[in-house]
């Protein structure tokens, strides 16, 4: 959230910019490309990191041929029951509490759609909190999303109580 009290001027925006545009950019070579200094460059992104504006992300493109991924859409009774579940499953990586008729939407990547169709059956089919259920196939990726994922989840299989009835 912007803080009314923060705001960002043309620089900030342009620092904003050239960092979505290539994140591997040196703060000199933002700096050449806005004409200021290295130091003012580094004290923008921090003011920027630290008013919430600005953030870094590590993770993998949805893009990946390795991966699939889709969208699930649910209508609960129980919204915070689901935070849970999708903070403890390393299968779904974001979800989002919405309003509309689907009031929970969920981000999953795996390593095969039958893995993720067993996680949604397991998790949110047989949750008697959970009205309907829709999950949809993400086919084509328009702007690149970089999400946390564990590659090496299908290890976690001992820990996750998701995924232990999967054997």
């Amino acid at each position: 959230m912007i803080s009314r009290n923060f705001s960002i001027d043309e620089i900030d925006r342009d620092i904003i910019e050239l960092i979505q545009e290539n994140p591997n950019l040196t703060h000199v070579e933002i700096g050449k490309k806005v004409n200021r200094s290295q130091p003012i460059i580094g004290m923008r992104i921090k003011k920027l990191e630290e008013s919430g504006i600005l953030t870094f992300q590590a993770g993998v493109s949805i893009k990946n041929k390795d991966l699939v991924s889709a969208k699930v859409d649910l209508k609960t009774t129980n919204p915070a029951e689901i935070e849970k579940i999708v903070e403890n499953c390393p299968y779904m990586t974001t979800g989002f509490r919405q309003s509309g008729e689907f009031n929970f939407s969920i981000i999953m990547l795996g390593f095969s759609y039958k893995e993720l169709d067993r996680i949604v059956n397991q998790c949110f089919r047989s949750n008697p909190d959970v009205e309907i259920v829709i999950m949809n196939v993400i086919t084509k990726v328009v702007n690149d999303l970089v999400l946390p994922f564990n590659l090496n989840c299908n290890g976690c299989k001992k820990n996750c109580k998701i995924l232990q009835n999967f054997e």
